[in-house]
């Protein structure tokens, strides 16, 4: 695959909750031309468009190309995956009707193992990964509250970032999102865990909590800290150094998001499906393939596991 990315994509998203209402509606103001594979809600997209918020403005897509499948799509340049990674078994069929010679399949989905799958089914040369440090939420369908826009930072599958990167980067940079390829995607994603395993399992375990809750109570804050120092020291058993500055950057960057309800207390409010093993499990049995202990990252997991079940045998009852 040595084509140069085309100036002007053919783009396509999967999914229109918080990431792919953001992001697209960010890439069509600018004048990309973007088609959106929408599973529900479609109806409110046709009618009112997509309404972003954020602290210094506001973006209303009136006009909103919005798809039942993904065969209405067609080939695209550009395949965004903004679903979750626990819909991954339905990359199969959404996948290939997208592809053509040169697609590049760019997921935004957070936690560790998200690129493997979509490599299986569409070729590992064809696959980015994105690491959204954003905070969002969609508060109904093509409605998104963003608090904190934040970056974005890009990498290409097991390989140093290409010109086909540095290109998608430079596009996202012309639709007004902060973002920067880089070389190692694996050490990335280690570093969006450092924010990921704390504030997403904190706020469920936590009876539902926001961020500033967390900050404001001395124990959680001194819990969450404990926890990204497992992951630091799982993550350079692997080769990826994170700095103690990026530890305290992450507290910097909470303050800022005020009242946020993290997206897998938000999955798991709602009775969702929450990505358990790819924020949590994953780290857990790579930190322990390598002999670092983790006890409390592995606390974490089993209570947010036990809880998802508690929660599903109740509904199951009702």
């Amino acid at each position: 695959m040595s084509a140069q990315f085309p100036a002007k994509p053919r783009i396509a998203i999967i999914g229109a909750g918080a990431l792919g209402c953001y992001y697209g509606a960010r890439l069509a103001k600018s004048g990309e031309e973007v088609h959106f594979l929408v599973r529900t809600g479609r109806a409110a997209l046709i009618a009112r468009g997509i309404r972003v918020k954020t602290p210094t403005e506001r973006i209303h897509l009136r006009k909103v190309q919005v798809y039942g499948s993904a065969t209405e799509i067609g080939p695209c340049d550009l395949v965004i995956l903004a679903i979750k990674a626990t819909s991954n078994e339905e990359l199969k069929n959404l996948l290939p009707p997208l592809l053509g010679p040169e697609t590049i399949v760019l997921t935004l989905q957070n936690g560790l193992g998200v690129e493997e799958p979509v490599a299986d089914i569409v070729g590992a040369n064809r696959v980015l990964g994105a690491i959204c440090y954003i905070g969002c939420t969609r508060t109904a369908p093509g409605v998104v509250d963003c608090s904190f826009p934040g970056l974005m930072t890009i990498g290409k599958f097991g390989k140093p970032a290409g010109d086909r990167t540095q290109a998608i980067a430079a596009l996202w940079r012309r639709a007004g999102v902060k973002c920067t390829a880089l070389d190692n995607l694996e050490s990335q994603r280690w570093h969006k865990l450092v924010w990921n395993v704390p504030f997403n399992g904190l706020a469920i375990v936590g009876g539902g909590i926001t961020t500033d809750v967390m900050l404001a109570d001395e124990g959680l804050r001194t819990l969450a800290r404990r926890l990204m120092e497992e992951i630091v020291e799982a993550a350079a058993k692997f080769g990826h150094e994170i700095p103690r500055s990026f530890v305290d950057l992450q507290f910097e960057r909470t303050a800022k998001m005020g009242a946020y309800r993290p997206s897998s207390l938000i999955d798991f409010a709602e009775g969702r499906e929450v990505e358990i093993e790819e924020i949590w499990g994953e780290p857990v049995r790579r930190a322990k393939s390598v002999g670092v202990p983790v006890p409390r990252l592995e606390m974490l997991y089993w209570l947010i596991k036990r809880m998802i079940a508690a929660r599903d045998k109740a509904a199951r009852k009702r």
